[in-house]
């Protein structure tokens, strides 16, 4: 079906598509240097807790304004391993995101942790947080988001179904509607072609039961 007729049709029924206004960060002055790139686009994992990935997305509500969700995913799993909602965009949310990641999973070490060049990334708390649990963290190449394709794929769906059908009061509404999507939903009930067609939970499962 071609995008006019859809068009017409939806003219017929009188609806309309959702726009929503992007939030356009104001550019940092600050020179970003470039950092190892350990994972180099090589997503493929043969268990879980071996590479996880991480970035920030942008959610706006009526009252509160701008609020930020960091989230970590395993990417054998695809599973939202550790996240953190927070009115400012500052390195004890990436941070916060993380230990609950680490706190929820128990890994034993030796992970690679992706992220992009984010300030909140580069810090030096979070390199210290990074050097304590045994990881090595990997970093995207300036202005190539598709070096984190997994995380920004999640933030993605998470916008297309969840965020920008609703208009979120403010904070707190926001922050439960968060929580029943990614524990209720998408960990547990979506399904997803590149696993499968497992859950990102039963993902997890079977690994753990082959390891016991």
């Amino acid at each position: 079906m071609s995008l006019k007729r859809v068009q017409r049709l939806m003219k017929v029924a009188g609806i309309q598509s959702i726009i929503i206004k992007k939030f356009r960060p104001t550019p940092s002055k600050e020179k970003v240097e470039d950092r190892e790139n350990i994972l180099k686009r090589d997503f493929s994992t043969t268990g879980i807790n071996q590479k996880w990935v991480g970035d920030i997305t942008y959610i706006h509500t009526l009252r509160s304004g701008w609020c930020y969700l960091a989230s970590v995913l395993d990417l054998y799993s695809r599973k939202v391993i550790g996240y953190s909602f927070g009115r400012s965009m500052s390195s004890e949310l990436v941070e916060k995101a993380l230990e609950n990641a680490y706190q929820s999973q128990k890994p034993a070490g030796g992970i690679i942790f992706h992220s992009d060049l984010g300030s909140q990334y580069t810090s030096d708390s979070f390199a210290k947080m990074i050097e304590g649990y045994n990881m090595t963290h990997s970093f995207s190449y300036k202005g190539s988001p598709y070096d984190n394709a997994c995380i920004e794929s999640f933030h993605s769906i998470l916008k297309k179904e969840e965020v920008h059908p609703v208009r979120y009061l403010d904070f707190n509404h926001a922050r439960v509607a968060l929580f029943q999507y990614i524990e209720g939903w998408y960990n547990r009930k979506r399904i997803h072609g590149s696993i499968d067609y497992r859950t990102p939970q039963q993902m997890e499962d079977l690994a753990l039961y082959s390891a016991a």
